[in-house]
Parts: structure tokens; C-alpha cells; sequence
């Protein structure tokens, strides 16, 4: 068990299971080790979506990752949990094993990857856990899922749902990926994380993002200018959460007035990856938020499709 310990190697001990199948062939399905299916889907345009699932249950969890990560960032999630849910994780187009060739990488494509795996898995009450950029694409993945979503999970991400980045901002962070990509990427892994802690963590959290196609992460960049995830939110229609570290403040009151039904919990001295940093604390907080959520959706009865 993970249970209070620093070393990787034990966090990460679920990443190889995630990954052994990642090559099964387009449309199959893969058995691998601990009852881990691992498969592909088409999304709305036809890029193909890897994923990964393990465990039963009447609710599932389907995490996402944040820009330029992977699935691999949820493997304390999908190994700590699936004794007790459905856990699935999946690579957004651009991302991981998943396919690429989009014109534009945008929240709402990615969305549709969302969509599509759940469709495809036939998961029927699902709660969206998503990390940073994951979490507007769980936003709008839950507006795409009517009467199937029981609340959106944000993980150090949505601290405020009125902020809105200027499209300059946004063109201006796309250039410098465009202009040096392995130096602006990682001066952004590095600032992920509290000064001076977690650096075998960090080395590989940016080996992995590091290894993103640039125009992915240019892309990702470019849409971020504009984005209205105060709209997002009220249009996803569930309940939101968070869990996020405290390396930036989450504005709650503020977030209350876009959408009444936000908590957030924070972990202390946790950076943008709560859920690898603190995995043990992470999961316990997560697994007592789905329970709630559910608790409350049989409470208030179907909703319907």
C-alpha cells in the first residue's frame, strides 16, 4: 500500500498495468492483468480514443487528464479504487496512445472523446473527475450526457469559475510553445509543483508531457482565448466539486454565485497534481465525494435521457 509514502516507484505502481495493452488494435478489446480492459474507441470525428477500465460497480469514475499528460496520471486512482467502482481513464485525442490529426485541439473535441468512451463502455451513472484542463472538459462532457452524469470532479483546476483568459494571453502562451517548446514546457512543469519538493515526481511528470506533439499543445493554447467556463458550468447542470492543492487559492463564494451546488477540498501542500502527490488522501477525499453525490442523486430520483 501507498498509505503515507513519498516513493514514486509505490505511486506509480498501477501505471504499468494502465499502459501493457496500449497497442491492442483499432476496435478491439484487451484483457490484461487484475481484470484491466484496455480498448479503443472512434470519437465524434473518427480519431480513435484510448482507455483503460478496471472494477465494478453502480457508479463509475472516468477521469481525465490535464494538458499534455496522459492516462498514466491517474494510476494511483485506477489501482487504489477499483475495489469499490468502476474506474476508467482515457487519453485525450493528441494525448498518450490516442490518435491524432485534428486541425484544432479544442475543450469541446475532447469533450466528445469523453462522450464516446462512455457511450461505448455503457456506463449509465458516471461522475467526470478532471484535472486541470480536464476539468472544463468534464464540464462540457456532463452538458453531452444528460441524465448520466452525477457531478463533475474538478482536481486543482476550476478556482475560479469566472476567469476568463484574454485571447492575447492565450496567443501569446501558444507562441512561446511554438517558439521553444521543450524550454517553455519545462518552465510550466516545473511551476506545477511547490519550489524545492516532489523533483523525482516532477522529472517524470515532464518526461511525459515534454513528449507531446507541439502543435498539440499550441493548439490547446490558442483555445483557451475566450473560453467561458462560467458557462460551462451552468450549462453542465450537476453538482461540481473539487479537490485542489494550495499552490493557488480557490475563490468558493465566487464560484457559488455562477453555480450553487461547488465545494471544494483542499490538500495541503499539494500542487497541480493532488491525486499523485497524496494519492492515499486523495482517494479517500474522492471516495467519500462520489458517495455524497450519489447519496443525493437517488435522492432526488431519476432524471432521465
Amino acid at each position: 500500500m501507498c498509505d503515507g509514502l513519498s516513493n514514486l516507484a509505490c505511486r506509480l505502481a498501477g501505471a504499468a498495468a494502465i499502459v501493457i495493452c496500449l497497442g491492442s488494435v483499432e476496435g478491439t478489446v484487451v484483457e490484461a492483468a487484475k481484470g484491466t480492459v484496455t480498448g479503443r474507441v472512434p470519437s465524434a470525428d473518427g480519431v480513435e480514443i484510448a482507455y483503460t477500465a478496471r472494477g465494478a460497480g453502480g457508479v463509475a469514475l472516468v477521469f481525465i487528464h490535464g494538458g499534455l499528460a496522459d492516462r498514466t496520471f491517474w494510476a494511483p486512482q485506477l489501482d487504489g479504487l477499483a475495489d469499490r467502482f468502476r474506474v476508467v481513464a482515457l487519453d485525450l485525442a493528441g494525448h498518450g496512445e490516442s490518435g491524432r490529426g485534428r486541425a484544432a485541439y479544442t475543450i469541446g473535441g475532447w469533450a466528445e472523446d469523453v462522450r464516446a468512451v462512455v457511450e461505448a463502455l455503457h456506463l449509465d451513472r458516471v461522475v467526470l473527475i478532471g484535472n486541470s484542463l480536464g476539468g472544463p472538459v468534464a464540464l462540457e462532457a456532463a452538458h453531452l450526457l444528460p441524465g448520466r452524469v452525477l457531478g463533475v470532479v474538478g482536481v486543482d483546476t476550476l478556482h475560479d469559475l469566472t476567469y476568463t483568459m484574454d485571447a492575447a494571453t492565450a496567443h501569446a502562451r501558444a507562441e512561446a510553445f511554438r517558439t521553444d517548446f521543450t524550454e517553455t514546457c519545462h518552465a510550466m512543469v516545473n511551476s506545477l509543483f511547490h519550489p524545492g519538493k516532489e523533483m523525482e515526481l516532477r522529472a517524470w511528470a515532464e518526461r511525459r508531457m515534454c513528449a507531446t506533439p507541439p502543435d498539440v499543445a499550441v493548439s490547446m493554447m490558442e483555445g483557451f482565448g475566450g473560453y467561458d467556463t462560467a458557462r460551462a458550468a451552468r450549462t453542465a447542470g450537476v453538482p461540481i466539486r473539487a479537490i485542489n492543492g494550495d499552490l493557488w487559492p480557490t475563490r468558493t463564494d465566487v464560484n457559488r454565485t455562477v453555480v450553487k451546488d461547488f465545494d471544494v477540498t483542499v490538500i495541503k501542500d499539494a500542487g497541480h497534481y493532488p491525486m499523485l502527490e497524496h494519492p492515499a488522501a486523495f482517494n479517500r477525499i474522492l471516495a467519500d465525494i462520489v458517495r455524497a453525490l450519489e447519496h443525493d442523486a437517488a435522492r432526488r430520483g431519476p432524471t432521465g435521457r
